[in-house]
């Protein structure tokens, strides 16, 4: 997520308030040493992202994620694991609800994937550009639509002036400096993937940047 979606809602919201290893999988199944552009059909490239097609695409990419997952838990007793998520449009379904449609809905393949690798002993973590103002609320959507929450990373004032990729980098460096291996890095946009510190990636479709 960049910001973009959650920027022209935060006004509305702040209301509310008041009161790796094997490289990126895609849609496409493919594997690239860095986060590639996923393939779509040609009615998901249209200016209305094509809500049905969406979902297809997000499945095509998480069905891929769940064996690897079962694979890399397999023999890991001992281990600290964890998984990390972006969170508009690859678990909350932000551009396709009002703001004020509060809980946003969960991406159903990725909230799947996230109580699959839990009950496997992975700790769920969420990496976010949204602003800090707007954590609780963040917490408490995630929360409600069934998330399990190991930690959630929101941007406090100084992480404003940094580049959203260098931001969630550092982030997920910070995980690990608690003594976590981050197996699976989940989201839709490159920001979110880029930099390392996750020993794979899996890329939801953003059909060129339509999708925050």
């Amino acid at each position: 997520m960049t910001g973009r979606g959650v920027g022209r809602r935060i006004g509305a919201v702040s209301a509310v308030v008041a009161l790796g290893i094997g490289g990126t999988v895609t849609a496409a199944g493919t594997a690239a040493a860095a986060p590639a552009q996923t393939a779509v059909s040609a009615t998901a490239t249209t200016a209305a992202v094509d809500y049905a097609t969406w979902q297809s695409d997000v499945k095509a990419v998480i069905d891929q994620a769940k064996p690897y997952v079962e694979q890399r838990t397999a023999n890991a007793a001992g281990q600290k694991l964890a998984l990390v998520f972006d969170i508009d449009n690859t678990t909350l379904e932000t551009d396709f609800h009002p703001w004020y449609e509060l809980p946003t809905p969960a991406v159903k393949p990725s909230l799947d994937l996230a109580r699959y690798a839990r009950s496997r002993g992975v700790d769920i973590f969420f990496i976010s550009a949204r602003p800090g103002i707007i954590s609780s609320l963040t917490q408490w959507n995630l929360t409600t639509v069934g998330y399990p929450v190991s930690g959630l990373y929101t941007r406090d004032l100084p992480d404003l002036f940094e580049e959203v990729s260098a931001y969630k980098t550092g982030k997920r460096a910070e995980i690990e400096s608690r003594g976590y291996t981050i197996i699976a890095n989940v989201g839709n946009n490159d920001s979110d993937l880029v930099g390392g510190h996750a020993e794979r990636t899996f890329k939801l479709p953003d059909y060129n940047g339509q999708l925050s």
